[in-house]
């Protein structure tokens, strides 16, 4: 039985036949021995037909098909071309070896050629490419090379290539940032407190928030120079007139000591630094905000931006997060805690990260475990949406939050929730509409900007037909005064001849 084997090189394709089957009896073994001596392995292979390929976008195109298990019709006329004919209802005597079963499969779909992939058909393969360029005699050296590396930078610059709205990368970075900020924040407001409560002591107990804290600081700077002046700034900041007066009165009763004028600016300056970075934290946080909705819409919906983008971190992508069955991400953020009961035999975890969300809180203590895996089916189904959908919407993700809250109700006073694949009808049907509506309303704005169009040209035509009759009216007129003259001069002239 022959053999042929399909090579995809950057250059192009080539096909190669096997001689000596016989002998070899498809040992691998002697095969393996034989690849990296070329005169011996010449003997067994001996290329066919060979396929260039026209352009660095055509080798470009072909390799994505191969990789993706897709017979391009190329590759198709190549092999039909050069392989015996298959005839129906006949088994054919001889097979094509290639390197990934995928596009073997794909193939015989197509042509009904036989396709086989295996350890032999690899070795065999593998000696191919080593001495790939030996077979091809108009190469010169180094263009085999050249055409790799080209390729291997457009293929890798290709399955790069994104979505640049849809990166998800920028929310796990941005996640990670404000997880930071906040312990950042935190400590320095704390070392800000610390530092300025050597002068003003009394304002921590008035004053809770730390970003107000600094903020107050900031313009009280001196306690001793505290006066009725400071009120409305300070009930600007603290939104308490009430609040405003009290500390006030307080910084007049202070028991704090003085401090020396750089020290007061060196405080003011760390209080500014740490208002900077409480902005740039709620800036940050708008960020994440608009990233999620375009990235995980749905997702977002359901179960919040922070603890959407935080199953998004933790998994390390979107698309890893879908890939997730709804056990493995109801526990996501709690690995260390599953290991060690499974270790010592003891209760699992009931959830991880999924437990920042408000519906685990709104649950009664026995039905925390519950809610929670089920917010993680929802969740699962969520992400996959919004990983594999082409457009971006947050209808999914408002029924899957009604879903949960009905779940909720279910638990508290036994009403009976609704069907998934119901919700899920609606939702489609609701969008069909929407699409079918958004259709009218491009049709009605093309008939009226047609129509626009259309009064538009007749007034043209209008215009222009009245422009064309000036213009013969004026011509009619300038023949006339020309007749009239000559005739003048046709008197004058006779005239002056009976004279």
């Amino acid at each position: 039985m022959a053999m042929y084997l399909l090579y995809e090189s950057s250059s192009g394709y080539g096909l190669f036949e096997v001689h000596g089957l016989d002998e070899i009896g498809q040992n691998t073994e002697a095969v393996r021995s034989s690849v990296s001596d070329l005169s011996r392995f010449g003997r067994v292979v001996q290329l066919t037909a060979f396929h260039p390929s026209q352009s660095a976008l055509d080798a470009l195109n072909q390799i994505n098909a191969v990789s993706e298990g897709y017979m391009s019709d190329e590759l198709r006329s190549f092999l039909e071309l050069n392989l015996p004919k298959v005839k129906e209802g006949k088994k054919p005597k001889f097979s094509l070896g290639v390197s990934e079963p995928k596009i073997g499969s794909c193939i015989f779909e197509a042509t009904k050629i036989p396709c086989q992939s295996n350890e032999f058909v690899h070795e065999l393969l593998r000696g191919v490419r080593q001495h790939f360029d030996r077979f091809i005699k108009d190469l010169k050296p180094g263009d085999l090379e050249k055409a790799q590396l080209g390729l291997a930078h457009s293929y890798s610059r290709a399955k790069v290539k994104f979505n640049v709205n849809r990166v998800d990368n920028m929310v796990i970075q941005a996640i990670f940032l404000l997880d930071t900020l906040d312990k950042d924040i935190n400590s320095f407001a704390m070392r800000v407190r610390e530092w300025y409560s050597w002068h003003f002591p009394e304002l921590v107990k008035i004053v809770n928030d730390n970003n107000l804290y600094a903020r107050v600081s900031k313009i009280i700077v001196d306690k001793s120079k505290l006066s009725e002046e400071h009120v409305p700034m300070l009930t600007e900041i603290l939104g308490d007139e009430d609040k405003a007066r009290e500390v006030v009165e307080a910084g007049k009763a202070s028991m704090g000591q003085d401090l020396s004028p750089v020290d007061l600016i060196n405080v003011q300056s760390f209080a500014q630094r740490v208002m900077d970075l409480a902005d740039y934290r709620k800036k940050l946080y708008d960020y994440l905000v608009t990233k999620m909705s375009d990235i995980a819409p749905n997702l977002a919906s359901l179960i919040g931006e922070m603890v959407g983008a935080r199953l998004i971190s933790h998994a390390g992508s979107l698309t890893n997060l879908a890939k997730c069955p709804s056990s493995t991400l109801q526990i996501l953020g709690a690995e260390k805690a599953l290991f060690r009961a499974l270790k010592t035999r003891g209760n699992t975890p009931k959830y991880g990260l999924v437990f920042h969300s408000s519906f685990i809180s709104r649950a009664s203590a026995k039905n925390k475990g519950r809610i929670a895996r089920f917010l993680a089916n929802k969740c699962s189904i969520a992400s996959r949406i919004d990983c594999f959908s082409d457009s971006s919407t947050t209808a999914f993700g408002e029924k899957l939050r009604e879903q949960v809250e009905e779940r909720l109700d279910f638990y508290d006073k036994g009403v009976a929730p609704r069907k998934n694949v119901d919700v899920m009808k609606e939702v489609m049907e609701n969008l069909e509409k929407k699409d079918e509506g958004e259709k009218t309303v491009d049709a009605s704005e093309k008939k009226k900007k047609r129509k626009t169009e259309e009064k538009e040209e007749e007034k043209e035509e209008e215009k222009s037909k009245k422009k064309k009759k000036k213009s013969k009216a004026v011509d009619g007129e300038e023949l006339t005064t020309e007749n009239g003259h000559s005739k003048k001069k046709k008197k004058k002239t006779k005239s002056q001849d009976d004279e």
